[in-house]
């Protein structure tokens, strides 16, 4: 399966790093243009239709988020390139969309490759690159929208639904305020890394919370959520969590 690319980023000498590697490194990648201005970038995917695109979101004039919102219709893969910015990579993250901290490791390059063919087999770059578009106009955190692979597929779930997150064996169960918890394949760590800098907290190894639904916390080393949900606090975590409700 040759994967039909587009490199975009305004840095020559980046540009340059990042054909070679994907040259060497990722047979499958048929790069079939690259250009160093979004707006040409822009014209380019329009008239190309790519399968997947290299999208560096510092830019001047344009960033990679404004050359996606360009696209009333964005139903190419994406692969971000920045270097490192909280904001950016939260969002992407939330979003399940590929993306890569400069300079670029080998691995994580072939990586995000794969994942991204994987995607484009299965069509869901539409969904998330809207999904994307969407929460980079919301600004309040907890009404973003996360999307979370499931059993079924993809889940669209708003942060601010979140209770708390349960971890079993490598699957993640998300209780949620509507009562129907829901299932993921990915694991509780993966929930921690997204959501923890974000009024989320991890009491104990299994249990990330949503802070918006503590109503109490027990001295026997218990937090109540939404009235009825207890949970249990690690010992070695209690006095970290404390200091964090005081805040």
């Amino acid at each position: 399966m040759n994967i039909k690319t587009i490199l975009i980023d305004d840095e020559r000498k980046a540009l340059a790093i990042l054909k070679n590697k994907l040259e060497r490194l990722c047979p499958d990648i048929e790069i079939i243009a690259e250009t160093q201005n979004p707006k040409e970038g822009i014209k380019l995917i329009k008239d190309l239709k790519p399968d997947l695109v290299f999208l560096d979101i510092a830019m001047p004039e344009l960033s990679g988020f404004d050359v996606l919102k360009q696209f009333e219709k964005p139903e190419f893969e994406i692969i971000f390139a920045t270097a490192f910015d909280n904001y950016a990579i939260e969002a992407i993250k939330h979003c399940a969309i590929g993306y890569l901290v400069k300079p670029v490791d080998n691995s994580d390059l072939v990586e995000a490759v794969t994942n991204a063919k994987q995607n484009i087999e299965e069509k869901t770059a539409l969904i998330k690159n809207k999904q994307l578009i969407e929460n980079l106009g919301v600004q309040t955190f907890q009404k973003k929208k996360i999307i979370i692979p499931s059993i079924d597929g993809l889940e669209f779930v708003k942060i601010e639904d979140i209770i708390h997150c349960e971890g079993e064996t490598g699957y993640t169960k998300i209780h949620l305020k509507n009562g129907k918890p829901m299932l993921s394949s990915n694991s509780i760590g993966h929930f921690n890394k997204l959501l923890e800098h974000n009024n989320f907290y991890l009491v104990h190894k299994s249990h990330l919370i949503n802070l918006s639904y503590i109503d109490k916390y027990l001295n026997e080393g218990y937090v109540v959520l939404d009235t009825t949900i207890k949970i249990p606090v690690s010992r070695n975590r209690r006095q970290d969590f404390l200091e964090q409700l005081k805040k």
